[in-house]
This record gives structure tokens, sequence and C-alpha cells, in this order.
């Protein structure tokens, strides 16, 4: 900053202008010039003092853009500001991650190249932006020495912590070790009779195989756009089924009823039986103001019904993100954010104490299943004793990927990584199969796909999943899990019946049970194929049946054994 002095002697000058011999004249004129000039410098320093605040505001509002996740409104004022300096490494490192929250990769990463050759250390985040792109393409040599480059610059400080850079590190060391050793599966994309263009997501199948449904954020009940979110279409809830002549899935389409409407609608898991499908709704006349798990029943006619909440102990004032029922009705297996939670989003599990009546308060699955990063995409199994969930938190590749873990003697395993090539250094998500268990279906966002995420099959032939140490060998060999399914009436007037089914082994001891619904009597279980079962039904007032039923493995497909009773009274 420039500053000029007036000193003493030009005050005299001015007063006394004879006692110099100068005129009066050439005073003022040198004293006009003298202020012209200082004012011209406070003009100069105010209109470059404006210049930067008005700059300071456009970068202060940027990044309070940038935080609240609206990240096209602070890409636009980043680049107000790059255009009046251009090559400033700063804000260009800034746009580059704009672009990778929006997932424009190619523009993020090609920016992001352009910002570290001018100034590596301009911006902290560049290095893990170029990181974060390399590792999603498995340059995983390269994104290594990003990941390294990174820490070195923000040290194990607060940054260090909130970028999880040690995880990362960790996730590149993983995604070596695994793309080194994979799985024995085959992966293929589902083709664009199931994908679209847009975000297609939670493929869930029933225990016999014969129905998928997925969220999709394509055009579909609401053509309009999400204006306040991101942009994109709202998402609705699609059905495709399996076509047994032609062995494929039909084309996707609406799923048919009340449960899609003109805002978000998403799809969380579909019961075993198929008669209901569990989703995610975050309604604004609910108490809720976090999103709460609802529930939608097929009627007769083959349509669903309007989405009713899952009420108290399951949904709280806090967010609940989906869930999904065991095969004999008795647990449901949910995520919430509720207090006293061992990360964001954790895995709970609710039981019934009686056949209607559920337990007053849900149960932690606790510290070996649950981190301090989100768990989701919730599947148990048809053996109803392996759950498959979505995590970071565990030895992750690279963002989320598809774990298992067994409950064994009344304890949850340690979750077991699926590998690579179910898992990849990107997002993975919504593991579930029927119970032949030949075929998964999962999602991801890996390259080569439709759109943002795409649905995926794997062919589980050569790769037990559902046996503890999932080791290579044709499944024909190893268990098989086989549906057991049918109605209970009574023989008098042909009502429906709620009632018991007991199931025992061969050596007498109960292995589970399951109730019929009151409202069309109809049951439904899975258990392990090729054996023979005491099938025990006793309900008051009426004669009971108690009988053996052998189930055999079918030679493809689902294994569905259905058995219809009527009751007598006594």
């Amino acid at each position: 900053m420039s500053i000029f002095v007036i000193s003493y002697n030009s005050i005299y000058l001015f007063l006394y202008p004879n006692k110099y011999d100068v005129s009066m004249k050439k005073v003022i004129y040198l004293l006009s010039i003298l202020l012209l000039l200082f004012a011209n410098t406070i003009v100069a320093q105010k209109k470059n003092v404006i210049e930067k605040s008005e700059e300071q505001i456009k970068l202060f509002n940027a990044q309070q853009n940038f935080y609240a996740g609206e990240y096209q409104k602070a890409l636009a004022i980043y680049k107000d500001i790059l255009a009046g300096k251009a090559g400033d490494a700063n804000i260009m490192g800034r746009i580059a991650e704009c672009h990778f929250m929006l997932k424009q990769f190619t523009e993020a990463q090609d920016l992001a190249e352009k910002a570290k050759a001018i100034d590596a250390k301009a911006y902290d985040n560049t290095s893990l932006i170029l990181g974060q792109l390399y590792h999603r393409n498995e340059k995983l040599d390269e994104a290594l020495a990003e990941y390294t480059l990174y820490k070195s610059i923000v040290g194990n400080g607060a940054k260090a912590k909130e970028s999880d850079i040690d995880r990362l590190l960790t996730q590149i060391a993983t995604a070596k070790a695994m793309i080194a050793s994979p799985a024995d599966v085959k992966i293929e994309n589902m083709g664009d009779n199931i994908n679209s263009e847009q975000d297609d997501k939670a493929p869930m199948v029933t225990a016999d195989g014969k129905t998928m449904i997925f969220t999709s954020r394509r055009p579909g009940k609401s053509s309009s756009l999400d204006k306040d979110g991101d942009n994109g279409y709202f998402e609705d809830i699609y059905i495709s089924r399996w076509d047994t002549l032609k062995k494929m899935w039909t084309d996707a389409e609406l799923i048919p009823g009340a449960i899609n409407t003109e805002g978000h609608d998403a799809c969380t898991s579909i019961s075993p039986d198929g008669k209901q499908i569990y989703l995610y709704k975050n309604d604004i006349d609910a108490e809720s103001r976090g999103g709460d798990i609802y529930v939608s029943k097929i009627s007769t006619s083959g349509k669903w019904g309007s989405p009713k909440s899952m009420g108290k102990p399951i949904n709280t004032t806090y967010w609940e993100g989906g869930g999904c029922i065991s095969p004999d009705g008795k647990a449901f297996y949910f995520i919430s954010e509720r207090v006293g939670g061992l990360g964001h989003g954790d895995i709970y599990v609710l039981k019934k104490k009686t056949k209607s009546e559920w337990e007053k308060a849900p149960v932690n699955l606790g510290a070996e299943i649950n981190t301090p990063e989100d768990e989701g995409g919730l599947f148990l199994a048809p053996d109803g004793k392996t759950l498959f969930f979505t995590s970071k938190g565990h030895n992750s590749m690279g963002g989320y990927d598809i774990f298992k873990t067994t409950l064994e003697n009344g304890k949850w395993s340690k979750p077991v990584n699926l590998g690579y090539p179910i898992n990849s250094v990107n997002n993975d998500f919504c593991f579930s199969m029927a119970v032949d268990a030949k075929t998964g279906y999962f999602t991801s966002d890996r390259k080569g796909g439709f759109g943002e995420r795409d649905i995926y099959k794997v062919d589980l032939s050569n790769y037990p999943v559902l046996e503890k140490e999932m080791k290579t060998k044709v499944l024909d060999n190893g268990p098989k899990m086989a549906i057991l399914k049918g109605t209970i009436f009574n023989a008098t007037d042909g009502s429906a019946l709620e009632a018991e089914v007991v199931i025992f082994d061969d050596a007498g001891q109960q292995i589970g049970s399951t109730s019929s619904s009151p409202e069309n009597g109809e049951y439904f279980t899975t258990l392990l194929a090729n054996k023979t079962y005491q099938i025990k039904i006793d309900l008051k007032g009426y004669k009971t049946i108690d009988e053996k039923v052998e189930v055999k493995a079918a030679k493809e497909g689902a294994t569905t054994v259905v058995k219809h009773y009527l009751l007598y009274k006594k």
C-alpha cells in the first residue's frame, strides 16, 4: 500500500508562500497534484479492497454450497472466479472436486491433473481427488502415490481424519490382494431390459427366483425432475419376472398398484414369499423427519397396496433406511441411525415374541458387524442365517463392498468380503439370490454400465457363498435350499386359518416354524433340500396334523414343495 505524507514544510509553504519566494499559483498547483494523487490512491485501494471482498464472498458462498451438497451451484461460482483468475490452481482444484462429487469423472481428472501440474499444494484436496479417481479406475499404484502425497501434505491432523486417508490406503492394499486372487465367478450386466441410462439399484428376488424388484431413476410415475435435489428423475419401483420358457427376465415395468408416487419411492427388499415389499420413504407428514420404513402388501388381484409405516419400535424420529424379513417371518432386520448405535447407520434386528406380537425393542447386531461407517443393503439368505450387507467400514476394496455374516450359536460371525470381481474398487451394493444359490444379483457403479449404477448378475455355480469358507466347488455336491409352502383352511367352511407349522428333522429336533396368514391361510418357509421332515400343526379345537414330508432337490431352478392342509374340528 502506498502512503502519501504531507510534511510540516508543505503546510507552512501553503500558509506562508512568500517565505520561500514561491508564488501562490504554484503552491495551489502543487497541492492540487498531491491531493489528486492521494485521492487516486485511496480510490485504487478502495477498489482493490472491494474486488477482494467480492471474490471472498463468492468463495465463501461456493464453499457453503459445496458443504450443503449443492455441487452445481458451487461449480458455477468457482468457474466464475476462475474466469478472472485463469491458472489459479486452488480454484481449479475446487472445480475438479465439484465435478468429482457430480460424478463427472473425466472433467474432474482433467482439471485436477492440470491443477497439480501448476501447484500440487495450492489446494490440499487435489491429490486426494486424483487418488480417488485413479483408485476407481484400478490404477492402484498411481492412487497409492496420490494418497501418500495427500497424507504428507495434511499430516495426521483433523483433515487426515476427516478424509479418512488411512482407510483409503488400507483399501488399496485390500484391492491389490483381492484382484490377485479372484473368486471363480462370472459377472454380467443384466442388459437394457433391466438397466437404463439412469440410476438402477437394489435388485431383490423372491426365494423361488421368479420375481425381481428394484429401484430406478428413469422417467416413470413422474417424468418431472427433482429440482430441489440433484435434478434427476424421482425414484420409482420396478418389477421383472422370470420367463421360464425363454430363460430370461422380462422387460422391467412400473410395479402395479399404489406403491409409486410423484415423489421418491425406493424398495429395500421383497419378502421371500413375494407377498410384501419393504421400502424407504421420507414422508414429510410423518412423525419422523429423517425417513422411515414402510411395507406394501400384494392383493389377490396382483396389485400392490399403499405403503404403510412399520411404526414403533422400528421407526423412530431418527433415520431408518430399510430392512428385510426372515423366511419364517419371525425376525426383521433393518438399518437405523437411532441413538445408541456404533456408527452412522447400524443394523438392528427385531424378533417376534408370539405369532402376532413383536418384542418391545430391537437389538443392535453389535461391534462385530456394525462400524463407525454406514451399513446397509440388507438381504437375509433363504437359509435364514446368512446375512448379506453393504459397508465400507470393513475390509473394502474401495467405496462400499458386499459382505456376509452367519448366525452361529446365537452369534454373528466376523463379516467376510465376497471378494473380487463381485466387489470392485467402485461401489457395490445390495446382493440377493434365490434358494438354488446359483445366481446372485447386485448393484454397482463400476465402469462399462448403461448409466450411473447398473444391476449385475453373478454366476455362483463354482462359488458357494452360503458355505462358511466359500471354497471353490460345484454346488451340486453341496447343500441346497428348498421352499415349503401351502395353505391351511377350515375343512368345514373353507375359511382361512392362522396356525403354526412346526418343523422337525429326522432326529425329532425342532428346526423351525412358521405361521399361516389369517387372511388367506398361506404359509411359507425355507429348508435344506434332500431331507425328510416331520410337520406338525396343532391348532386348538382342531385335529392335529402330524406327517412326514420329503423334500427332494429339483434338477433345475428353485426347489419348491407345496403342501395344503385341511383342518377338521375335533
